[in-house]
């Protein structure tokens, strides 16, 4: 009885922390404060900062931004093109924006200060699906229009962020030792 009882609060340890350790990231938009604004120079956008990070379901996205001159709408991949404002899909106004990623395949963010999207304040993140491993490294084909079921491996390959990659490393030990521990419990 007493062999039982152990099995079972270390199965439940062991499921506590596999669900802990591979809760979602939020992520600051270009990686500091006040990263959303027009951008100095074309190759110091917010599209260039994403294209260098991968994007999970359930991670969530942070904007901080001065809430009195702009704010961030999330808009179509037409309205994206266009940098048309008067349709948003949802309008954030209050200066510090979360937005849970919660499909994959590419969502669209400009910006609602007039005329700030024209010169180059928007992003689009590519998130990938959970069901798809990502594509191999130096495929970095994005095709925003197809469907993720036309283009499972459309999402881009760069390399992780240090912080990202740390945690990646952490999640992988921690399954591998959750799954070490749950087939010696099995055994057992």
């Amino acid at each position: 009885m007493k062999m039982e009882s152990s099995s079972i609060s270390i199965l439940s340890l062991v499921v506590f922390l596999l669900f802990t350790v591979s809760q979602a990231r939020e992520i600051l938009v270009g990686g500091s404060e006040n990263s959303w604004k027009v951008p100095e120079s074309s190759n110091d956008t917010l599209s260039h900062w994403s294209a260098t990070n991968r994007f999970k379901v359930g991670d969530v996205l942070v904007w901080k931004y001065d809430q009195k001159i702009d704010s961030v709408l999330q808009v179509t991949k037409e309205d994206f093109d266009s940098c048309n404002t008067l349709k948003p899909i949802k309008e954030h106004k209050d200066g510090n924006t979360k937005v849970e990623l919660v499909e994959s395949g590419p969502h669209f963010f400009i910006s609602g200060a007039p005329g700030n999207c024209g010169k180059g304040e928007k992003m689009m993140v590519v998130v990938i699906s959970p069901n798809h491993p990502p594509p191999k490294s130096g495929d970095r084909t994005v095709s925003p229009a197809k469907s993720p079921s036309h283009s499972p491996g459309s999402a881009p390959a760069p390399a992780p962020a240090k912080s990202s990659a740390v945690g990646m490393v952490g999640r992988g030990f921690w399954s591998a030792a959750g799954l070490g521990v749950v087939m010696g419990l099995a055994l057992v």
